[in-house]
C-alpha cells in the first residue's frame, strides 16, 4: 500500500488588534481578533456586527486590494468583543484591514500590539473621518493603551487626551508604512 502525500494545510494565522466604539456619548474599547484558518474561502464577521460593520468586509477587501497588498484566500473569521454588546458604523474598517494584514504577515504582530486603530476605509484605501474621536481617545487611554491610529482629520481632536499618543494618517499605505517601520507617522 502506498501512502499518499497530504498537501500541507495552512496553519491558522491569529491576529488581535484594539479598536474602541462608541456607545451613545461614551467610548468602550473593543477586540477585533481576526482569523484566517483553512477551509474554503470565506469572510464572516460575528459579535453583534450591525449593518454597516458587516458591510465594512467589503470596504476592506476592496481597499487592500486597490492598495495593492495581496490576503491569501482563506476562511476569515473576525469576532468583535465583547459579543454581547452591539457594534454600529464604519470605524472598525480600519482594525479590521490591520488585523487581516497582519494575521497574514503583511504587518508584524507585535507592531500592533498597545495601539489601537479606528478609521472608515474608502475603496481606495484613504482614511474617513468618524464620530466621537475625543472620546474614543478617552477610552483608549483609560484602557492601557499607549497609541491611538486613526484618520488625520480626526488627529487633533483626539490629541487632547493626554498620556495617548495620537497618529494621523491619510490612507491604509501610511498605516502600514508606520507599523512596518519603513515610513513612520509623526504624533
Amino acid at each position: 500500500m502506498e501512502l499518499l502525500e497530504r498537501e500541507a494545510v495552512p496553519r491558522p494565522m491569529l491576529a488581535k488588534v484594539n479598536s474602541a466604539a462608541l456607545q451613545g456619548v461614551e467610548s468602550y474599547r473593543i477586540r477585533v481578533e481576526v482569523n484566517l484558518g483553512s477551509g474554503l474561502p470565506a469572510f464572516s464577521v460575528v459579535g453583534l456586527a450591525e449593518g454597516a460593520v458587516r458591510e465594512g468586509r467589503e470596504r476592506v477587501w476592496a481597499a487592500i486590494q486597490n492598495s495593492g497588498l495581496r490576503i491569501p484566500p482563506r476562511k476569515i473569521t473576525v469576532n468583535l468583543a465583547p459579543a454581547d454588546v452591539r457594534k454600529e458604523g464604519s470605524a472598525f474598517d480600519l482594525p479590521l484591514a490591520i488585523g487581516l494584514l497582519a494575521g497574514s504577515g503583511e504587518v508584524p504582530l507585535q507592531s500592533v500590539e498597545g495601539k489601537a486603530f479606528v478609521g472608515e476605509l474608502g475603496l481606495d484605501g484613504r482614511l474617513r473621518p468618524v464620530r466621537g474621536a475625543l472620546s474614543i481617545a478617552e477610552a483608549c487611554r483609560r484602557g492601557g493603551l499607549d497609541t491611538l491610529v486613526l484618520p488625520a482629520e480626526n488627529a487633533l481632536e483626539a490629541a487632547v487626551v493626554a498620556g495617548l499618543e495620537v497618529v494621523g494618517a491619510s490612507t491604509l499605505l501610511e498605516v502600514m508604512g508606520h507599523l512596518k517601520g519603513t515610513c513612520p507617522l509623526s504624533p
